[in-house]
């Protein structure tokens, strides 16, 4: 498997990053290691005739192996990615709910809590010793949007449009908080991620407006303008807990 080579040779002091834009799925989980007893997979060009690479893969690959002293980030854009490094820990934003209702995930306002997703049967999921943080586009039970839309290129310099590309909605966000002074903190760019997504439907969050912003908005929202923002959640994982509003966020 290629991802053993971002490792060959890893020492401290290094910083990998890993990032994956693609197909992602979900197949029932024999270990007994899973919170909800499904393995998430990445889908490669060849998954049908090698088969799609599980998350246990891509832990015993990428997490497990880095060693004190060095650093890897994860940024999975697909479908079911949320817990695809199946670190131990998972940051969520906490739900908003009441005695008769219980909203959807798109209208929690609450504050990122950590949640432990360590193996029942007590299988080492974190590192040796390294530190290792993903970011991915959308919680496991949901899907992420794969899209195609007008890029802005410095935008707020030359007012131009740049090309046509081809991105998920995951990395056109977390591009955007990087660019816009959004990113001093983890949990400021999972804000800045999110708002971006719950906007896209009413172009808030996109810079200019009108006719482009409209434009990219129908494009990021698959036709529709009106639709009120993506149903995607982006999620955090990491080795160890941390507080995500002090920790600066650091390649």
């Amino acid at each position: 498997m290629a991802m053993y080579w971002l490792l060959q040779g890893c020492q401290p002091g290094d910083s990998l990053v890993f990032h994956y834009s693609g197909h992602g799925a979900q197949q029932r989980s024999y270990s007994g290691d899973e919170v909800d007893g499904m393995d998430e997979t990445l889908c490669p060009l060849d998954f049908e005739t090698q088969g799609m690479i599980v998350d246990d893969e891509i832990n015993a690959a990428l997490v497990r192996p880095l060693p004190h002293g060095a650093k890897l980030h994860a940024l999975i854009d697909a479908c079911h990615s949320g817990t695809a490094l199946d670190l131990p820990f998972l940051c969520r934003m906490s739900s908003v709910s009441s005695a008769k209702v219980s909203y959807p995930f798109w209208y929690r306002t609450g504050q990122y809590v950590w949640e432990d997703h360590r193996p029942r049967s007590g299988v080492w999921k974190g590192t040796s010793g390294g530190e290792a943080i993903s970011f991915s586009g959308c919680d496991d039970n949901q899907t992420s949007a794969d899209t195609s839309f007008i890029t802005l290129f410095y935008y707020f310099l030359s007012k131009a449009l740049s090309k046509i590309t081809s991105t998920g909605a995951m990395t056109f966000c977390f591009i955007q908080a990087i660019e816009q002074s959004q990113a001093t903190t983890y949990g400021s760019i999972l804000n800045s991620m999110r708002s971006t997504i719950r906007n896209t439907g009413s172009g808030a969050s996109m810079a200019g407006g009108g006719a482009v912003t409209s434009l990219i908005s129908m494009l990021l929202t698959g036709g529709s303008a009106s639709t009120g923002g993506l149903r995607q959640e982006p999620q955090l994982t990491a080795c160890n807990t941390f507080d995500v509003y002090a920790k600066p966020f650091s390649l």
